[in-house]
């Protein structure tokens, strides 16, 4: 056989990410407060861009809140499919430059660059004197008001002893290692190496740290924690110390074998736990640190008068912006080099390809709100037992979207609804079989089933896995022992033995 060189003309289909699509795509899968920072991000970059300030027309309100045949019908989806990927191909094509080479500075460079000359003007040099001074006292009153952190708290005490400069490198350094709970969580042995010091100079200077307030900080366990602070209260007898090595028999609330591992009797062990639990198992948390991140809703679902739904978006953190057509058409008309018109286009291109997507996003988690409103009304209306089990084609196929796209829908966002506020992703459920072949359970039904059969135990009768099987096979639920024990250790509720001890030590 013959080797030789031909030329060949095919014709096929192949899935163009531009950048505009990718864009989309990140854009969809944002919760509310995460897009308002890249939106702010966009709007230092994008002279075209503006924050859209006014009130929500009538017509848009209306439009937010029904699901019509516009909604429906509207094929731009955000899904990997080939029409979408067609259609928004399409759309892009004129615009399919280097989104990021665009500008001279990245997206970091240039808020930090705006944050930078906002504090200068405002402190030295183009305000007056008195908002110079306003501006001084807030950041001073701001500074002042604020929680010490923990870190803070033993740095100053590292201040004021006599370490040498070397020793006291490291124990900065031990320091900074600190969680928010005060424990010390790191192998010292690793930690040496890496400093290049012995482990034994290491834990010398730990131990000196342990001194510091508050008491049992820097402990690199719970019970090195408990016993420092058992040690200044001069409490860390032999028994105590054998209670401490021993507290997995306290977690199990085996009190016989406790015991008899601290030779005590069962009067002296009630008083011993009593002052366990007069210690303080986490002493970092009195100290500030970092503040929870709250969780905001990106959807809300309020009954109707009329027993319906209603399924809005939460507007109060969603961004609103739009392009500015007057001045990018007074730029353009000023315009001289090709460079400049090609910045000038590139951003136009970019704002408006932007506002669709926030559009576009705004209606693609309309959709699936809605569908997934319409499929949990049980669980809105009767609670957590009439849970149904989801996924996400189940969803895809209602709202005609594919899968990926929900996926992204779900991620990273939460719904507010009479019931509480739940992540998205809490209503898609495992199914379990039913006994009699009929509709299938919600795995979260199953596992607050579960938990309600054990809240209501009494010491005579304390359920075991394989008694709980029974009861919900008895409630039409086909399901195995193992299952019930995953989603009992899942929920932390201790075996049946220690169930039992639990309850003769309340009584």
């Amino acid at each position: 056989m013959g080797f030789g060189q031909r030329m060949e003309v095919r014709q096929g289909q192949s899935l163009v990410m531009t950048p505009q699509l990718q864009q989309a795509i990140k854009l969809l899968q944002m919760s509310n407060f995460e897009l308002s920072a890249y939106v702010e991000d966009e709007l230092l970059r994008n002279p075209l861009l503006e924050r859209n300030k006014g009130e929500v027309s009538e017509g848009e309100a209306q439009g937010e809140a029904q699901d019509g045949e516009a909604l429906h019908n509207d094929r731009a989806e955000l899904s990997l499919d080939d029409s979408s990927v067609a259609s928004a191909k399409a759309a892009t094509d004129a615009v399919d430059g280097d989104y990021e080479s665009t500008y001279a500075t990245s997206r970091e460079d240039a808020g930090e660059q705006m944050r930078t000359t906002d504090r200068i003007n405002s402190i030295s040099g183009t305000g007056s004197a008195n908002s110079a001074a306003e501006s001084i006292s807030t950041i001073i009153e701001q500074t002042a008001t604020r929680d010490i952190t923990l870190a803070e708290h033993l740095s100053a005490q590292l201040a004021l002893t006599s370490f040498d400069p070397k020793d006291r490198m490291i124990a900065a350094r031990l320091i900074g290692l600190v969680d928010d709970d005060g424990y010390i969580r790191v192998d010292l042995g690793e930690e040496a190496t890496r400093l290049g010091v012995s482990s034994k100079l290491l834990e010398n200077i730990l131990e000196k740290l342990q001194t510091f307030e508050p008491t049992g900080v820097m402990g690199r366990d719970l019970r090195e924690c408990l016993s420092l602070q058992l040690i200044e209260r001069d409490r860390f007898d032999p028994a105590m110390q054998a209670m401490i090595e021993n507290l997995d028999l306290l977690a199990r609330h085996d009190m016989a074998a406790l015991q008899e591992c601290c030779g005590i009797d069962a009067e002296d062990l009630s008083e011993m736990i009593g002052e366990l639990r007069a210690l303080t198992p986490k002493p970092g948390q009195a100290f500030g640190g970092e503040m929870a991140a709250v969780m905001v809703p990106d959807v809300i679902v309020a009954e109707q008068a009329d027993g319906g739904w209603s399924v809005e978006l939460n507007t109060e953190t969603l961004p609103r912006v739009l392009v500015n057509s007057r001045y990018y058409a007074e730029v353009n008309a000023n315009l001289r080099t090709e460079q400049e018109k090609t910045f000038i286009s590139d951003c136009h291109q970019n704002a408006s390809w932007l506002v669709k997507s926030l559009d576009q996003r705004a209606r693609t988690i309309l959709k699936v709100s809605r569908e997934l409103v319409r499929q949990q009304d049980g669980f809105l209306v009767h609670g957590i037992e009439h849970l149904r089990p989801l996924n996400l084609r189940t969803i895809a196929d209602a709202i005609e979207m594919h899968e990926s796209t929900v996926s992204r829908v779900t991620s990273n966002k939460f719904i507010q609804t009479p019931r509480g506020l739940f992540e998205l992703k809490y209503f898609f459920t495992a199914a379990i079989a039913s006994v009699d072949g009929g509709e299938a359970h919600s795995a979260e039904a199953v596992r607050h089933r579960i938990k309600g059969l054990i809240e209501h135990e009494t010491l005579a009768q304390v359920l075991s896995d394989d008694r709980i099987v029974e009861l919900l096979k008895e409630a039409g639920i086909d399901i195995a022992r193992r299952t019930v024990a995953k989603y009992r250790e899942a929920m932390h509720i201790p075996s049946s033995v220690q169930r039992r001890r639990i309850l003769k030590q309340s009584i």
